[in-house]
């Protein structure tokens, strides 16, 4: 009989469960795993750890009403926002800068993350879709 102990406890565990979950759910972990880490590098200062936002300065995300709009919240991610908002009912004017940097893929990654933890979705924002809708923003820029 083999004797697991610890961390190999930990992996066999989380192996097998991987095993059980659909190709997509892997994917929408994937790519919410990602996304959490681009959020820290890029959003969290201004929209705070937990989507809250800063006092008047920067806009909430967690519970925000402002994320009705998908494909203007993808557009933004990549181009950035300047002028007044509106979210949740308050005024907002602060610029938002553009993230070029972001390839499609993290921007995808980024919306799953966003959409799953403070959007009540629990689908992949697949890099398929996002491509299409930056190309549309770039266009209209």
């Amino acid at each position: 009989m083999i004797r697991l102990t610890g961390f190999l406890v930990v992996i066999a565990v989380f192996i097998a469960c991987l095993s059980c979950q659909s190709e997509e759910e892997i994917k929408r972990q994937r790519y919410i795993t990602e996304g959490i880490l681009i959020y820290k590098n890029n959003c969290a200062n201004c929209h705070q750890p937990k989507g809250e936002g800063l006092a008047e300065l920067y806009p909430p995300i967690a519970k925000s009403d402002y994320l009705a709009d998908k494909n203007q919240i993808i557009c933004l991610m990549r181009y950035g926002q300047q002028g007044k908002i509106v979210v949740n009912g308050k005024s907002y004017n602060r610029p938002m800068p553009p993230q070029p940097q972001l390839s499609d893929l993290e921007i995808a990654e980024l919306a799953t993350y966003i959409y799953n933890e403070w959007g009540n979705e629990t689908t992949v924002t697949d890099v398929k879709a996002v491509t299409p809708i930056l190309k549309k923003c770039a266009e209209s820029k």
